[in-house]
């Protein structure tokens, strides 16, 4: 599977591959973080009794205290009428049948920045039928390279994957070739670039198209033409494309800007500002529970090598999942990112081969009777994660009549075998071609953990077909996964090529090719984009077993990837940067 995507890659323009990746060996160590997904911390120092490693984490930036303090002030129950009213205020807008092709799709685009999608979305795709059964709509009868390129983005983020990237035939002139006007068009541009990243693998056309806007924006913001807010807008959009941004971020970020446009419309910001602070107001009750559930569990206290990171991993789960109906998914979800944690630090940190192996075997056979084998500080860990997800399995059979465990029991099974091969590789000095590497590097980056908790926990109906898709990893699990192992690489791979590490895709491939590190990390940001294609085309093609909101889900956790390692490790050695995105996601109301 996922070798296909990287054969994709190396048959396209700019592949750093002309053979197939060979197999040598040399040094290497496994990858760190949320299993196996962040950094090494700064100093290692071994224990002169075992000679085991302990690692000096951080501690948690977020105490107790601080976390049962937090008020929630913005209830639902508290607005439910004004919203109402806003609510039926906003519908009528996006309902108006005379509107202007240009209104309703700047209007729908405004819902969507502005975080509230999840509200209209009947509505929405209501409107977009209607403007794609214009008559000429699909020949490119919009001459506007903005408005054409908007409609392209809207329709195809809502699953009218017949719309085809021939709907630009306008922009291109006889010789086939961009129409150099199109470079004085700044609005243009940055609708196309935005366009261009809900490309399927092999439409040519766009992926020239985001080269083409890339070069020229670039252009554009070392001129002296453009305004401040505009060249920070477009800084914006080449750092991370908005397909690929967190979307609760970005909500926030865009109500910000959008309250000091003269155009506002006064309505949709007080909703969205009113939406927003609701929203919080729900997370920081979920937070606060979940700070109660991981007190009493106490594992971190026990296992004093282990990283605390239960706010970082409510993080991950409100990335993947923000709406309000799903706090039990986040709840869920939070206790799987906090027990993967401190699970890759015995692996990674302080557990022996032999010890890793008997606590695998017990995973695998998810048996109590095997913790007796086990020394004490995996006894603790196994037992309250046996626990927990024993719990999970309870109440789904109690509430729904579905018998959950053995796919779970599978997922973790699978990331702890994986988790072992990378220590088996550190242990022997062993350097696997990067096709070994990722094949087993996606599995470790625990991505599949998380996407089989959520289609259970999410689908109403689950499915025969459903439950196989999760056995046999589809790749609705796959490309999120690989997606969040190459981000964490290339953030985390310099501090470890500076002690010696060498368990990292970049490594694998500089070990394969003689590549540089650059151009190596090159090579994972393209193979990044060609997931991103593989991925849009499997959400968006209406073939897949599962739900639309599972499948936004599993595009999310791709997203909060990018976004927790953008600016380095945000999940194991989280910085200014990390903790202010937090602040302003769930502690910090919009005034």
């Amino acid at each position: 599977m996922y070798i296909m995507a990287i054969e994709l890659l190396c048959m396209s323009p700019g592949c750093f591959f002309a053979h197939k990746l060979s197999t040598s060996q040399s040094a290497r160590r496994p990858l760190q973080g949320i299993a196996s997904t962040t950094s090494r911390p700064s100093q290692l120092v071994r224990c002169s009794a075992d000679q085991r490693q302990s690692a000096n984490y951080q501690p948690s930036s977020w105490s107790y205290d601080f976390l049962q303090s937090l008020e929630a002030n913005y209830h639902v129950e508290t607005y439910k009428e004004k919203a109402e009213k806003l609510e039926k205020e906003v519908k009528r807008m996006i309902n108006k049948e005379d509107a202007s092709l240009m209104t309703t799709l700047e209007l729908i685009d405004d819902i969507q920045r502005l975080g509230l999608r999840y509200r209209f979305e009947e509505e929405i795709r209501k409107a977009l039928e209607r403007i794609s059964s214009l008559e000429g709509f699909h020949s490119g009868i919009e001459k506007s390279l903005y408005t054409t390129a908007l409609s392209f983005r809207l329709l195809r983020q809502h699953g009218f994957n017949y719309v085809s990237q021939g709907i630009f035939k306008i922009i291109k002139d006889q010789n086939s070739s961009f129409k150099e006007s199109l470079s004085k068009d700044v609005k243009g541009m940055l609708s196309l670039y935005e366009a261009s990243h809900l490309a399927f693998q092999g439409e040519s056309f766009l992926e020239e198209a985001r080269e083409f806007t890339r070069t020229h924006l670039n252009d554009l913001i070392r001129s002296d033409d453009l305004s401040k807010d505009v060249v920070e807008e477009i800084r914006h959009a080449l750092e991370l494309p908005l397909h690929q941004r967190m979307n609760r971020l970005e909500a926030r970020r865009y109500i910000e800007g959008y309250g000091k446009r003269s155009d506002a419309n006064r309505v949709l910001l007080e909703f969205a500002k009113w939406d927003f602070n609701m929203v919080q107001s729900t997370l920081q009750n979920d937070l606060k529970d979940l700070s109660m559930w991981w007190k009493d569990v106490g594992l971190t206290n026990k296992l004093s090598f282990a990283r605390d990171r239960l706010v970082e991993s409510f993080f991950w789960s409100v990335g993947m999942a923000f709406e309000p109906q799903y706090s039990r998914l986040r709840e869920e979800l939070t206790k799987v990112f906090a027990f993967v944690t401190v699970i890759d630090d015995v692996y990674d940190v302080y557990g022996t081969v032999d010890e890793l192996e008997l606590f695998t075997n017990a995973i695998e056979r998810w048996d109590v009777q095997a913790v007796q084998n086990l020394p004490d500080y995996m006894r603790i860990c196994f037992l309250a994660l046996y626990n927990t997800v024993n719990d999970l399995v309870y109440e789904t059979l109690k509430e729904r009549d579905e018998y959950i465990l053995p796919y779970l029991k599978k997922a973790w099974a699978d990331m702890c075998k994986a988790f072992l091969q990378e220590k088996k590789w550190t242990q022997n000095k062993e350097t696997p071609s990067f096709e070994d590497y990722l094949e087993n590097g996606w599995i470790s980056s625990s991505g599949g953990v998380f996407l089989v908790n959520a289609y259970l926990l999410m689908s109403q109906d689950i499915t025969k077909q459903g439950l196989e898709s999760l056995k046999n990893y589809h790749n609705l699990l796959r490309w999120p996964s690989i997606i969040f192992r190459l981000a964490n690489d290339l953030a985390t791979s310099s501090a470890e090529l500076e002690r010696g590490e060498t368990t990292n895709s970049i490594s694998c491939i500089m070990s394969d090719t003689g590549l540089s590190e650059e151009s190596a990390r090159q090579h994972l940001r393209n193979l990044i984009e060609e997931t991103w294609k593989q991925m849009n085309k499997d959400t968006m093609s209406g073939e897949s077993s599962f739900t639309k909101p599972f499948m936004e889900t599993a595009i999310n956790l791709a997203r909060i990837a990018q976004c927790q390692y953008q600016h380095g490790d945000g999940h194991g050695n989280p910085d200014t940067k990390s903790k202010n995105r937090i602040l302003s996601l769930i502690i910090d109301p919009i005034k």
